[in-house]
Order: C-alpha cells, then sequence, then structure tokens
C-alpha cells in the first residue's frame, strides 16, 4: 500500500477533503491523533479507511498531510 501522491495529487485530494467526507482537516488530525498508535503511516491510512469508510486516496493523503504539518 503506498502512500506517495505526486505533490500536484495531494494538493487536489486536500482540497477536497471537506467536499467529499463533510469533515474539515482538523477533524481528521483529530480522529488520527485519538484513534490506535500505529508507528507506519500506511497503518494508520488502512485503520482511517476502514474505520470511516474513506477511499485508500483520501486516507493516505489526510495521514501524509497530518505528518506534514506535525513536523513543523
Amino acid at each position: 500500500m503506498s502512500l506517495n501522491h505526486s505533490p500536484e495529487t495531494q494538493t487536489k485530494l486536500i482540497a477536497r477533503v471537506p467536499s467529499i467526507t463533510g469533515r474539515e482537516l482538523p477533524e481528521w488530525f483529530q480522529a488520527i491523533d485519538n484513534g490506535p498508535s500505529f508507528l507506519r503511516c500506511d497503518e494508520r491510512a488502512a485503520w482511517l479507511a476502514s474505520e470511516h469508510g474513506l477511499s485508500h486516496g483520501y486516507a493516505a493523503a489526510i495521514v501524509l498531510e497530518h505528518e506534514r504539518r506535525r513536523r513543523f
């Protein structure tokens, strides 16, 4: 399960998250923070997809964005 998107694809997916999922990014980030303590990003994306009914692409984009923002 790959979490690698092109920068353009990542930007487009993140921009569409609220309209596609009905939830804003901070809500998704909180779900990740409150979810299971997976060490790997692909595990977090798989959990997010299965637990919240997201497609893998959106789940992966949310996890990647969460990781990027945590680093700053």
